[in-house]
């Protein structure tokens, strides 16, 4: 019975509760179900049985049905491919708004007025620059290092320029790391990029919005003054929204649990890139790219599919996903976005590739009864490369714009009164106790080496 004052909801979720029989005592255990979850703690209530007494622990390798923390910044329905960013629809938000609204949306809940809008656009604009050692320092790096490395490396050198950064719980020291995160890293993303290039870097320019002047920064060379092609404008923003946040991933994960331990945001932002940095991650629309690559002409596509079915060492890449189990929302997305940006730059025959490609495996029952659809990063990587950015640089724009994300997820886990440093358990499986012997040759005795020997390298 619910105490009087209880709202039915409150009612239920006192009510509701799992029973456990443990069948080799017999005893019986009740675990509260909250939100559709119990507390992994609360099983420590029944003996493991081993010999270190210790209570039982739950083993989900991947993390594939733990929840770590409770988060009201992005929502997904997998089965049905539902996608929102604080309640707002995906596909409305890509609609209607811009990237720094959207970033605005994920950190504080609610969507900006004017005001607040127009003083973080401010904000943003005027910390783009980076401090000339910066730049220095990317000028550093080989001519053909990784951009996603320089970008990592280039992040985590920030907090040696902002000490005050490890400040986290001063609210305005917070604030102004969050700031310079957004406004620089496309400024080092940038660099980065023509860096690689060999091209002089190009400066931020105030007078142009966030992803036109990220594009200036790419892109321009001798003209006094860039103008950005719109649709590219439109596409890379759409692009940036669809990126910012995707709920409890590998990278925002790896966030969370550097952040776990207090350490500055600069810190903190560079584990979500090593994160990205991976081939299973990020990196997956380099993937999709060079699985047309390999393909070479969409006429080998029926070939393609028969292999990939028959298990023969092919794999279809761009297509399902750890969480959708329907079509991604996003995907839908970018493929009416590689439409119109395939108008500006014309067809290809990678573009007529991947066309087919989709076209096969949504009419194979193989594909459709796995669930096997395509996902956001189908499109992206052909879009990207439609827009003149080396493939090796699509893991960086993916980056920009999940710093928005991540910075969301950090700030709202350094204020959850619930968390504390990550620390998993594990299950051993090593070795039980046992007596050192060695199984080493006796030291031989001589003359002392030298020192200049020694030394000697």
């Amino acid at each position: 019975m619910a105490k009087s004052g209880t709202t039915e909801a409150s009612a239920k979720t006192e009510a509701s509760a799992l029973e456990v029989t443990d069948t080799r005592s017999g005893e019986k255990h009740s675990f509260p179900i909250t939100d559709g979850s119990i507390r992994a703690t609360d099983l420590k209530k029944i003996p493991s049985g081993d010999e270190d007494g210790g209570g039982l622990v739950s083993y989900d390798p991947a993390f594939l049905n733990t929840a770590a923390c409770r988060s009201s910044i992005t929502y997904i329905d997998g089965d049905k491919g539902i996608l929102r960013y604080r309640g707002y629809p995906i596909e409305q938000l890509a609609e209607r708004a811009n990237f720094l609204e959207v970033a605005w949306l994920l950190r504080h809940g609610e969507l900006p007025d004017q005001k607040e809008y127009d003083s973080f656009v401010h904000d943003i604009t005027y910390h783009t620059y980076v401090h000339e050692n910066i730049r220095k320092f990317l000028e550093g790096f080989r001519y053909d290092a990784h951009p996603m490395a320089m970008l990592n490396s280039a992040v985590a050198a920030l907090a040696s320029f902002y000490p005050d950064s490890r400040n986290i719980f001063d609210p305005d020291q917070r604030n102004i790391s969050m700031i310079r995160l957004l406004a620089k890293v496309p400024t080092i993303a940038a660099f980065s990029y023509r860096h690689v290039k060999g091209l002089p870097f190009v400066y931020p320019d105030n007078d142009l919005s966030y992803v036109e002047n990220f594009l200036s920064m790419v892109a321009r060379m001798s003209e006094p003054k860039y103008e950005a092609n719109p649709v590219f404008v439109r596409a890379l923003e759409i692009l940036f929204i669809l990126h910012a946040d995707h709920e409890q991933n590998c990278s925002t994960s790896a966030v969370r649990a550097v952040g776990s331990s207090h350490v500055d945001p600069f810190s903190a932002m560079s584990a979500g890139i090593a994160a990205l940095f991976g081939p299973l991650h990020g990196g997956a629309n380099e993937a999709v790219l060079r699985m047309i690559g390999e393909i070479g002409h969409p006429k080998n596509v029926p070939a393609f599919i028969e292999e990939v079915k028959g298990g023969k060492g092919q794999r279809l890449m761009g297509f399902g996903h750890r969480v959708y189990k329907s079509y991604d929302p996003r995907a839908t997305i970018v493929k009416k976005l590689a439409d119109d940006v395939f108008k500006i730059v014309g067809m290809d025959k990678d573009l007529e590739i991947a066309l087919e490609l989709e076209r096969i495996a949504l009419s194979d029952e193989y594909f459709v009864s796995r669930k096997l659809y395509p996902n956001v990063d189908f499109y992206t990587g052909l879009i990207y490369r439609s827009m003149a950015f080396p493939t090796e640089f699509f893991t960086v724009l993916f980056a920009i714009a999940r710093m928005s994300g991540w910075l969301a997820q950090w700030e709202e886990m350094l204020l959850d009164k619930e968390q504390k440093i990550a620390r998993p358990r594990q299950i051993y499986t090593g070795p039980v106790e046992r007596d050192y012997t060695s199984r080493l040759a006796p030291p031989k005795v001589g003359p002392r080496v030298a020192k200049k020997d020694a030394l000697r390298q």
